[in-house]
């Protein structure tokens, strides 16, 4: 009975002991603020985006979409979009055909150029005002602000005109490549390619032009072919045929005193590829990167057995990834400059961004041909 009372005693002690203990001190009960002002961030501004749920056609999945403010982390750049371009690949990306895509639901766009909007309290060499494009490129540029770290972002010259920054990377990053990496061109060569009023066309022109190299250009057969071959040669080209003036037995016989080209382009497939290696000298090499023809590519016996011709692909992703790339942003900055100099232009038109519908179906072929277009903030 003794033990027991003690115990009762010693636990009343105790309760009277912290009933009568100054309350814990306040910074006990400040700690959980403590903890979420740790962990609080800047947020982006609310963002409008044209995203899709599922692969389909551009024109029935994507959405114009409200989305809520981001965190911009210790190394994160904030960035409200200037402008960004519609291009083939990016529809093929919505469409689900594309060899690399974003999971969806995703946000369309893969190019384009900002402005910093805002840094993370880590990011050195960038800040409000700056013009930055994403190098190489990402995923989800067709959006008011887009939140990325600073590792993504390309500090640019602002004196640039917008729809160029907006563009330069896909298309006349691919014509440089492709212009460098397959055969040793010199001033006086010449090179030889169809689909010649694409972008990626226009800018192997211009490039070739640059380096006193001669080309060769093959477009389709319709109406207003006479202006289209002005406007080609008034940026350069040399020589500029449809595709029926060459249904001869001997091309070679149109170039006069251009030498047979010893590198080809080609982006369309079908006869409109075997008619780029009809010209190619002795050993030449045609460079694949698109077909917008969905037709093969037919090689005859004879041009792979008496000409020695080499078919070769190209993709600027898969470059991208290579060691090369780490060059990549001084390959930008050329051709940037070469942009503000005159030396490099090509047809687009600006669309303000909520009237991206129109945009879109202009890029899709709905209202015939149309210039790239390019998405205006």
């Amino acid at each position: 009975m003794a033990t027991a009372r003690l115990v009762h005693l010693k636990a009343a002690l105790h309760r009277r002991t912290w009933a009568s203990s100054p309350a814990p001190p306040p910074a006990l009960f400040r700690l959980p603020n403590i903890v979420v002002r740790a962990f609080s961030t800047t947020m982006s501004p609310p963002s409008k985006a044209i995203v899709y749920d599922e692969q389909g056609s551009p024109d029935a999945v994507c959405k114009v979409r409200e989305l809520p403010p981001v965190p911009i982390k210790d190394n994160d750049v904030c960035v409200r979009m200037l402008a960004a371009p519609i291009n083939p690949s990016d529809v093929n990306r919505i469409e689900g055909v594309y060899p690399v895509r974003p999971p969806v639901p995703a946000i369309g766009g893969y190019e384009g150029v900002g402005e910093v909007h805002a840094v993370g309290p880590a990011v050195k060499g960038l800040g409000p005002g700056d013009w930055v494009i994403p190098s190489p490129p990402s995923s989800g540029t067709w959006q008011t602000y887009v939140v990325k770290e600073q590792s993504v972002w390309h500090r640019i010259d602002k004196s640039t005109p917008m729809e160029y920054a907006a563009t330069i990377t896909v298309n006349p990053l691919t014509a440089l490549r492709m212009l460098e990496d397959f055969v040793d061109l010199k001033s006086g060569d010449a090179v030889v390619q169809n689909g010649a009023t694409s972008i990626v066309g226009q800018c192997i022109i211009q490039l070739a032009r640059v380096r006193g190299i001669h080309s060769i250009n093959i477009i389709r057969d319709r109406a207003g072919s006479d202006e289209v071959k002005q406007k080609l040669k008034e940026l350069g080209a040399d020589e500029v045929f449809t595709e029926s003036q060459l249904d001869v037995k001997n091309v070679k016989s149109l170039l006069a005193d251009i030498p047979e080209p010893a590198l080809g382009f080609n982006c369309v497939g079908g006869n409109a590829a075997s008619l780029v290696l009809k010209f190619l000298k002795y050993g030449g090499t045609m460079v694949t990167y698109g077909g917008m023809s969905k037709k093969p590519i037919t090689v005859s016996t004879s041009s792979f057995i008496f000409k020695d011709l080499s078919l070769r692909g190209f993709w600027l992703q898969k470059w991208m990834s290579s060691e090369k790339a780490k060059e990549c942003r001084d390959m930008i900055d050329y051709l940037l400059s070469l942009t503000r100099s005159g030396e490099l232009k090509y047809e687009m038109e600006l669309c303000p961004f909520d009237q991206f519908p129109t945009a879109l179906d202009k890029a899709l072929g709905k209202l015939g041909s149309q210039p790239k277009q390019v998405i205006k903030f």
